[in-house]
């Protein structure tokens, strides 16, 4: 039987990042941030200053860089071609731009087969927003984390906060429906909710309790594997 593949998606801030890794830390198995690999081959383009309308330049760049993530003492780590870039890609800049890298099939294609061969090697718990629909689309679980837009909102402007970054709640909100329409809406690998994905609104729960319906739904789907 092939590797234990629970695949999570859902919008920006209905708490898939934390949940992800909490569920991998308990259950051993790998984490892995897809949205970080978008993130790091945009920060490349913007180092080298490769134009996002020269998806040429972007595809071959894309196929000349390696990224490897792991976690060390609990902290989630993207090397990028031997360098560490985990606290460069989350700059509002890289952002801001990460969806031009993912509107390109090409290169979506490119991170899918190396999001896909973790699976040759471990049991995952892989985070995005295309990993149940594109990525494993025989993932033994699916799940969808949602929230609703105010609590998403909230969560995004205290993460800013802590990282020293401030931002008006408005231009938050702003920001954020207009990426999940782009999310929900572009061509290529949109963000969807399958009827075979396990629905969970986390709007109103704490993170023990949302972590907990995960491992129970993997207890459940495994015993009856």
């Amino acid at each position: 039987m092939k590797n234990f593949v629970i695949a999570i998606d859902g919008p920006a801030g209905s708490g898939k990042s934390t949940i992800s890794r909490l569920v991998a830390k308990k259950l051993n198995f790998l984490y892995v941030d897809t949205g970080a690999m978008y993130r790091a081959l945009t920060l490349k383009a913007m180092k080298k200053n490769i134009p996002f309308q020269n998806k040429e330049k972007l595809i071959d760049m894309a196929k000349n860089t390696e990224i490897e993530l792991y976690d060390e003492d609990g902290k989630f780590k993207v090397i990028m071609d031997g360098e560490d870039v985990s606290e460069e890609i989350r700059k509002e800049e890289v952002s801001k731009n990460t969806s031009y890298i993912a509107s390109i099939l090409e290169i979506r294609k490119i991170l899918w087969e190396m999001q896909r061969k973790f699976r040759e090697k471990y049991n995952v718990v892989m985070e995005g927003r295309d990993i149940g629909s594109k990525v494993f689309p025989d993932a033994q679980i699916k799940i969808y984390l949602d929230a609703s837009i105010e609590e998403r909102v909230k969560r995004r402007y205290s993460q800013l906060k802590e990282m020293g970054i401030e931002e008006s709640i408005e231009k938050i909100k702003k920001e954020m429906m207009e990426r999940d329409q782009k999310d929900k809406n572009r061509e290529i690998a949109p963000l969807i909710k399958g009827d075979d994905y396990y629905y969970i609104d986390t709007t109103n729960l704490t993170i023990d309790e949302v972590v907990e319906t995960v491992i129970s739904i993997y207890k459940n789907i495994k015993d009856r594997l």
